[in-house]
């Protein structure tokens, strides 16, 4: 444990001098509702937590749920781009409302908010918090079945602040096959323990590039040290995304909801029961 602070705000510890409760969920716009809040996470960065998110909320759309991803990744915002959302988030009375994607998905993204798109966000993290809490009490959630939280690398003030005021109903650990995978998965493991979050699986990205003549499938970074750090930790290894050049393409358009894989059907099914 560290030096306490005596600011209890940021502190998730439940210690003898707590003078109030580390949870204080955040109540949403009296006009706006949210059904299931999942938060897509991983202990570093470079691991593909947009990817997952982005073609999540796709292929729940697909199933014709009501779905919207809120952004928390404020410092590096990239779910707008993806769908190729470029235009600005505008308020109604007391309310911001969120942009919609071709095909429905509520998005909602500090890229939404500034004048121009690539204008770097140089904020401290309370700043950083107090936007993300904002995201979820000021914006006018339309009827949303499945809420995806695309959180920033690492565990540091903005999960916490999401996790102390969001009511996440269960996290989806991102990993990426390299030999570093385990001590990645345990992170964001002890985080989600700690938050008293549940975990619903792992998905790995990056596993595989389908050999275009043959089919077989080559594993650049090896294979199964997800599934051993799975394993490690009792967790269910829900999906397994191929580095495919074509998603990458449709990723750089701002065309994701055209993309035509099922590799995250697995996480899908998992959040449906």
């Amino acid at each position: 444990m560290s030096e306490c602070t005596h600011d209890c705000s940021t502190c998730g510890e439940a210690c003898s001098e707590r003078t109030e409760s580390p949870f204080q969920i955040k109540p949403l716009h009296e006009g706006a509702r949210v059904g299931k809040v999942y938060g897509v996470v991983s202990g570093k960065g470079g691991v593909g937590k947009s990817m997952v998110t982005s073609q999540l909320a796709v292929t729940m759309r697909r199933r014709g749920f009501n779905v919207a991803i809120l952004d928390a990744d404020i410092t590096g915002p990239s779910i707008p781009k993806t769908f190729g959302v470029h235009a600005r988030a505008e308020g109604a009375q007391d309310a911001i409302l969120p942009v919609s994607t071709r095909t429905g998905i509520q998005l909602m993204s500090v890229n939404l908010l500034l004048e121009h798109e690539t204008d770097p966000v140089i904020w401290r993290g309370p700043v950083i918090g107090g936007v993300v809490q904002q995201f979820w009490t000021d914006v006018l959630w339309e009827d949303v079945d499945y809420m995806f939280v695309d959180m920033p690398p690492g565990t540091g003030d903005v999960a916490l602040n999401v996790f102390q005021t969001l009511p996440v109903d269960g996290l989806i650990i991102v990993a990426s096959p390299q030999e570093l995978v385990s001590m990645v998965v345990e992170k964001a493991v002890k985080m989600a323990q700690m938050m008293n979050i549940p975990i619903v699986g792992l998905v790995e990205n990056m596993s595989y590039v389908t050999c275009p003549d043959c089919g077989r499938k080559i594993y650049l970074f090896g294979e199964g040290k997800t599934e051993e750090a799975a394993a490690r930790y009792g967790l269910p290894l829900l999906a397994r995304m191929p580095i495919d050049p074509a998603l990458a393409k449709l990723t750089d358009e701002g065309a994701i909801e055209n993309f035509e894989g099922t590799w995250l059907d697995g996480v899908a099914d998992a959040l449906a029961k």
